[in-house]
């Protein structure tokens, strides 16, 4: 049997609703009615439609559709075990001809049967705070069901990450004929910080330090996700050094965290007193230190 994509006809996600769904059905039909598209294949398109829409407004053969997964369009497939069960026999057999028994709730021979339906999936996102992130944190998430909306606490695990994905069991859309309900996809990502940027678990901090910190080394107190501590700056450091602290970065949802890395940042000061001003051209004068050694000199005018 070859899969019909019913969404990509209307051109709506897989998690578009019932509105979605006949607006998008209302205006492709005008654009592709044969009495006013002159296209060689405005009537086959103008079928299409109507079959993916007559489909996917009805919850019941929608959610028997989805249950065949995401698939391309043409591709060759065989139907999960309960509906072989309801439609044994029905070899040859377009899908749209297997939906539109199921609706009926008849199989091969006109039996009436009842095919136990798994809810439809459903895909969501949520926008987390770096803090929450690490520690965990419980969101309100609306979902709209066929049936009605409702409103669902989810706690969200330490140790999440920009991209994951997080499977809500049984929380999608409901079964019909004592099918299971599907599930939710909570698609996670990360609000930018004031301070940190994020890779994976590692977190990265600019850190500026004043040319004689660098020069000297010095003790600096630094911000991370648990309050300040003491950062040890080593002599002579250069701009751009990162400088770790182990697990001190993300959880990493297995017991473990991340590491944070202070990236040193040299600055000088924009106006310099009487004396800082004293005090450089005394060290301009006494210092042997060369920052350009490694510019050819040779061929320049």
């Amino acid at each position: 049997m070859k899969y019909k994509d019913y969404y990509a006809a209307l051109g709506v996600p897989r998690d578009a609703d019932a509105e979605a769904i006949k607006k998008a059905y209302r205006k492709l039909a005008r654009q592709h009615h044969p009495d006013v598209a002159k296209g060689p294949d405005a009537e086959a398109r103008f079928k299409e439609v109507a079959e993916a829409y007559g489909t996917l407004k009805d919850p019941e053969k929608r959610a028997a559709y989805d249950q065949l997964g995401a698939r391309r369009g043409g591709e060759e497939f065989q139907p999960p075990p309960q509906w072989e069960q309801a439609f044994s026999g029905f070899e040859g057999a377009d899908l749209s001809d297997l939906l539109d028994a199921l609706a009926r709730g008849h199989g091969q021979r006109g039996a009436r049967r009842t095919v136990p339906l798994r809810g439809r999936d459903h895909e969501a996102s949520v926008r987390l705070s770096l803090e929450d992130a690490h520690r965990g944190t419980t969101v309100s998430l609306d979902v709209q069901h066929e049936d009605g909306a409702r409103t669902l606490a989810v706690t969200v695990p330490p140790g999440v990450t920009e991209g994951q994905r997080l499977r809500l069991r049984g929380k999608g859309g409901p079964g019909r004929h004592g099918g299971p309900a599907g599930d939710i996809y909570l698609h996670i990502t990360l609000a930018p910080h004031p301070l940190f940027r994020v890779d994976g678990h590692d977190l990265f901090l600019d850190l500026t330090l004043a040319p004689w910190e660098a020069a000297l080394g010095a003790e600096i107190e630094i911000p991370t996700l648990d309050g300040r501590v003491l950062l040890t700056v080593p002599h002579g450091t250069q701009s751009g050094r990162k400088l770790r602290l182990r697990g001190r970065g993300l959880a990493n949802g297995h017991g473990g965290r991340g590491d944070l890395y202070a990236v040193a940042r040299i600055d000088v000061p924009a106006r310099l007193s009487p004396r800082e001003r004293e005090l450089f051209e005394e060290l301009a004068r006494e210092s042997r230190f060369d920052p350009r050694t490694t510019i050819a000199k040779e061929g320049t005018p």
